[in-house]
């Protein structure tokens, strides 16, 4: 390969990766900086050239891409989730879809003048949301009650359906005549479902038998459910244009439905690869428009947009959920989540070129347009969400509880004085009598294993944005910090280690959590020093009572457990961190009991 080759290709897995920390670092929508790494490298400099460094391999690659993060998102749709948002996600997917595709049409007609024919087109392909946008601005905001479940669910259904919808519209204009295009519609729609939905349901059905029967050896089989996924896109497209995204999401949905073998390797494999695809994808497909076209934006085009936010999206939803249980706030909000993501951006691309092949007069402008959406709807909706969630109290911004696993007599100590300070707590245990007397002190509680299939469909995570794992048994612990890392972050997932840390805990540090409070303390430790004479409380710091005072009043034996800081954001203490308490900060403590003092943990 040529060294402009190569330098282009690492360049744009550098670019795309430090996009996404980034993005991770300062709160953004990694898919913003994505896309504007791209145009930098693209129509800005002009040092990276997609067309001419991967040539007739750039459509099947991002299709094939497309398909692998599709299949990841068919696998985080839960089947416990349809009762409650089934009707709400049904609406959405079929009136809500017909209610953006007419007014974005008439938008395309009337503001950008664009012919009927395409405008229907342009439609059809902007008709899908974004869930590779979507999903990391849940996890980000972590919205209360059904909206979250809802526009998780709508985003990934409705990429199929747009699909489905930009196939039909292109091919009756290239047929032309009316009756031969309304047979030809019923023919397609019915091929698109059986063809995609049943090579969906075999490659699921496929994958669940040889897992079943140990036919496929562990480290092959996340290689093995990418080339099924490969396989069976490929071949749905082959014999029906656009249905292999039916037949991944129903793979992917059938997959993480099913309770015969355990697919928690392939989620994680899938989850970062589609990390690694995104990152690469935007990069690349936003190098590849043309400056020309896109200096010749103006008002026409940002009212455009404006009319996709500002009408189409809020018709669309309050329309679809007239009747439901969803109250304003929460359709207000759901009415201001539709960024447009890489399906949008991949189908509008392949079009593009097959119109322009018909020789159809204004295709070159589909792509520019689409890229514009995208990036607009993106920075608005990445950067107004959070806060307009916050301000209508279906999500907090920053969650601060802490999600308890374990509800041992100090764990419940613990939990009271946090609930006192205003943070919300959740107790989660097997044992019915720590959970009978943590409900008789006025904590939340949920009885039942953390490790139960379903529990994270039955405990409201809202308000939490941190995990303890304090169960004597320690490898309940490590796997319910594996499990929980992909929801908080591992950076938010602490673990109580049941002895003092020797060279064996050392070596397989990796497999825990973040050690809490030091390396000296163990869950017998504590249990100890709450049984005789010590308490919990906390101390306000100031410039005059720093933490060097702290400690000369405490003794070398307090225990600092959370600091408190401004803006009630809570920092548990880790083994690996120095305490560091800032003035106008309050330090959470175990200290030994005075006695001749009232007491004073909620100070």
């Amino acid at each position: 390969m040529p060294e402009s080759g190569l330098m282009q290709l690492a360049g744009i897995v550098v670019l795309g990766i430090a996009a996404q920390w980034v993005a991770w670092r300062v709160g953004l929508p990694s898919i913003l900086l994505l896309l504007t790494g791209g145009l930098l490298a693209g129509p800005v400099t002009g040092w990276l050239k997609p067309d001419a460094l991967f040539g007739e391999l750039l459509p099947p690659f991002v299709s094939l891409s497309v398909a692998l993060i599709l299949f990841e998102g068919g696998l985080t749709l839960k089947i416990s989730e349809l009762p409650k948002v089934g009707g709400i996600v049904r609406n959405l997917v079929t009136i809500g879809a017909a209610i953006t595709w007419v007014i974005t049409a008439a938008a395309s007609h009337y503001i950008l003048g664009l012919g009927i024919s395409l405008s229907a087109l342009l439609a059809a392909i902007l008709v899908v949301t974004g869930p590779t946008v979507i999903g990391p601005m849940l996890r980000h905001i972590r919205p209360t009650g059904d909206v979250g479940p809802a526009l998780r669910w709508e985003g990934i259904v409705i990429d199929p359906i747009g699909a489905l919808l930009t196939v039909i519209i292109f091919e009756v204009l290239v047929i032309g005549e009316a009756k031969e295009a309304s047979m030809h519609i019923v023919f397609a729609l019915l091929k698109t479902i059986f063809v995609g939905g049943g090579l969906g349901l075999f490659a699921a059905g496929l994958m669940i038998l040889l897992l079943k029967r140990y036919w496929v050896a562990d480290h092959l089989q996340s290689a093995f459910a990418a080339m099924l996924v490969m396989a069976s896109f490929t071949l749905a497209d082959a014999v029906q244009h656009e249905s292999g995204l039916l037949a991944v999401t129903v793979m992917g949905f059938v997959l993480a439905n099913q309770k015969k073998v355990e697919i928690e390797h392939i989620v994680e494999f899938k989850e970062n690869l589609q990390v690694l695809l995104l990152s690469i994808l935007f990069i690349v497909l936003a190098a590849r428009l043309d400056p020309d076209v896109l200096s010749n934006f103006g008002w026409r085009e940002v009212g455009f947009v404006l009319a996709l936010i500002f009408v189409a999206r809020p018709a669309a939803v309050f329309i679809s959920t007239m009747g439901k249980s969803l109250n304003f706030r929460q359709r207000v909000f759901l009415s201001w989540m539709a960024p447009r993501g890489i399906v949008a951006a991949a189908v509008a691309s392949v079009f593009a070129i097959r119109l322009e092949a018909q020789g159809m007069d204004g295709a070159e402008v589909l792509v520019p347009i689409t890229f514009l959406t995208i990036i607009t709807t993106v920075a608005i909706y990445g950067i107004t969400a959070p806060m307009l969630a916050h301000r209508l109290g279906v999500a907090e911004s920053n969650p601060q509880g802490v999600l308890f696993v374990g509800a041992q007599s100090w764990v419940r100590e613990i939990a009271i004085v946090l609930q006192r300070q205003g943070f919300r707590v959740l107790l989660v245990d097997a044992n019915r009598d720590n959970i009978k007397q943590a409900r008789m002190a006025g904590l939340p509680t949920f009885h039942g294993s953390i490790l139960a299939e379903h529990v994270l469909d039955k405990i409201e995570l809202g308000g939490l944005g941190k995990l303890i794992a304090s169960t004597p048994n320690d490898w309940v612990n490590i796997l319910t910090v594996r499990r929980f890392a992909r929801i908080f972050g591992k950076e938010n997932c602490f673990q109580v280690m049941a002895r003092k840390s020797d060279n064996k805990d050392e070596r397989h540090s990796y497999l825990r959590g973040r050690r809490l409070w030091s390396k000296e303390v163990s869950l017998a430790g504590l249990a100890s020093r709450f049984a005789s004479s010590h308490e919990i409380k906390a101390t306000k710091i100031s410039e005059q009572f720093d933490y060097a005072a702290y400690q000369k009043q405490n003794g070398e034996d307090a225990i600092p457990l959370f600091v408190i800081q401004a803006g009630k954001k809570l920092e548990p203490v880790t083994a690996d961190v120095p305490v560091s308490p800032q003035p106008d900060s309050v330090l959470i403590g175990l200290v030994r009991e005075e006695k001749d003092k009232h007491d004073d943990r909620t100070t």
